[in-house]
């Protein structure tokens, strides 16, 4: 068999698995010996390069092919989002190249690299078991990276918890995945639409229903199954949190809706006031609206900005739970801006929360306090990205909130999803007081006496500078984007 052509659709995903042997090989030869930094950063100008090449190829070329039913799929619309993935992992290098967590620079960027890999193929997928292996390799990656300050005992604890969340996640998913083929005589996704079209709600598929939705609920950490998230998030390197929060939703959203508007086509049900009908969509609207509550209620009382931020994922991953349940293209569209855009925030939050982490020794609110006059541009970063999570115009967290909330309200006629989008629009008002905690202590509140100015890392600074300009930009144009989605 010639495998040349899947190669040549695999492009992407080969750049980027030749760039994790080439920052290994560097690592572990000519830069032996270097200090943390100068291993840092030419380890990340690798890995850039690596991503940037991979990205370029992505984006140019115009390629529509199906390969193996459905193993690999690549159109536009999936190198577009692999565009978007390597764009995050490029930030969530750069921020890293500051941090003093690990001295096994290699083994870092390699593992961050083989994660978005799995992403990359997780997206390009529309056959069950290429979806679980890309997603088992992503996941594998992440609970590494959760684990790799091997000086913090909270570290290796987050990763336990994340992995054992993990592993049940898994075979929930398994499981459902192992009905829908018993169900088709297929693995995949348009296949299995096909066959259980017409046949009403059986019970073997309700039963996949509720344990792909509990599969995935642990992957994008929604309520109930966000149980692992706090703790991953505050106990993990706060660059690898970064990556778990923003490029694996990017992923997981993208292939979340495929599996349920494309796999689960015929058996949607209604979430709709006074309108319910058993499917999947009732399913995931009573996720959605617990993770915005809970997310939020929450984050309230949290004084350790990381494990706020966890608690606002959750609060996101309800909101981005209204674009799947939209099940039509125009809310498909919104809920792909509203994650690229919260991905590109979210990074920017946590590479402050790197910085001040590294300079104060901890990530607890009071640590901001005085940082405008400490460090003033990066607390003007900290400002763009948190009034963007709120939900303030002009910036891309607005204008994300106002796509997704308009193209799901109606859906089902008559307005028939505005009970959960009045939810989450209350809930959007509830975030802006934990989001204005934080800007109070680092605008109003007072430093101590002899706290000195925070140096900020050059490539550190760029990245934020970037993707603070990134979301005012996305907010004031979200045209340079929705073109492309």
């Amino acid at each position: 068999m010639n495998y040349l052509p899947v190669l040549q659709l695999a492009a992407p995903e080969t750049i980027v698995t030749l760039t994790v042997l080439v920052v290994l090989g560097a690592d572990l030869t000519v830069l032996r010996g270097k200090s943390l930094a100068a291993r840092f950063n030419v380890g990340a100008l690798l890995s850039v390069l690596g991503c940037a090449s991979a990205a370029c190829l992505a984006f140019h070329r115009h390629v529509d092919a199906n390969l193996f039913n459905g193993i690999l799929v690549v159109n536009p619309a999936v190198d577009f989002i692999k565009v978007a993935i390597l764009a995050l992992t490029v930030f969530t290098i750069l921020i890293s190249t500051g941090g003093k967590f690990t001295d096994h620079v290699g083994e870092y960027l390699a593992i961050i690299l083989l994660a978005t890999i799995g992403l990359m193929f997780l997206v390009s997928a529309e056959d069950l078991l290429m979806i679980f292996i890309a997603l088992e390799l992503a996941s594998l990656s992440l609970y590494i990276l959760t684990a790799f300050n091997k000086h913090n005992a909270q570290s290796a604890e987050a990763a336990l918890k994340y992995f054992l969340f993990g592993g049940m996640s898994a075979a929930f998913l398994l499981f459902g995945f192992s009905l829908l083929y018993g169900l088709s005589g297929s693995t995949n996704l348009g296949e299995i639409a096909k066959a259980i079209a017409g046949k009403g709600l059986d019970p073997l598929l309700l039963v996949a229903i509720v344990t792909t939705v509990i599969g995935f609920g642990f992957k994008v950490a929604a309520v109930p199954f966000h149980l692992w998230a706090p703790d991953a998030y505050e106990g993990a390197p706060t660059p690898s949190a970064a990556f778990i929060g923003a490029g694996s939703k990017v992923a997981s959203f993208y292939i979340v809706a495929k599996i349920f508007t494309l796999g689960f086509a015929g058996a949607e049900g209604s979430a709709v006031w006074h309108g319910y009908v058993a499917g999947w969509t009732p399913t995931i609207a009573v996720v959605a609206a617990l993770s915005m509550v809970l997310g939020n209620l929450t984050a309230i009382v949290q004084s350790s900005v990381k494990r706020l931020l966890a608690y606002s994922a959750i609060a996101h991953a309800g909101y981005m739970l209204l674009g799947v349940l939209g099940n039509n293209p125009p809310s498909a569209s919104a809920l792909m801006f509203y994650v690229i855009t919260y991905a590109v925030t979210v990074i920017g939050a946590f590479g402050v929360v790197t910085v001040v982490e590294e300079a104060t020794g901890g990530d607890a609110i009071a640590n901001f306090k005085g940082l405008s006059r400490r460090a003033p541009g990066l607390a003007l970063c900290l400002m763009v990205f948190l009034l963007s999570l709120g939900g303030i115009p002009p910036l891309a967290g607005f204008i994300g909130k106002f796509f997704l909330f308009s193209a799901v309200v109606s859906v089902g006629g008559n307005l028939g999803l505005l009970w959960l989008v009045i939810l989450a629009i209350a809930m959007s008002a509830v975030s802006f007081y934990y989001y204005l905690r934080v800007l109070k202590a680092a605008y109003v509140e007072d430093a101590a006496a002899d706290a000195p100015a925070i140096k900020v890392p050059a490539l550190t600074l760029l990245a934020l500078a970037l993707l603070a300009a990134l979301v005012i930009l996305l907010g004031c144009a979200p045209g340079l984007l929705t073109r492309y989605l």
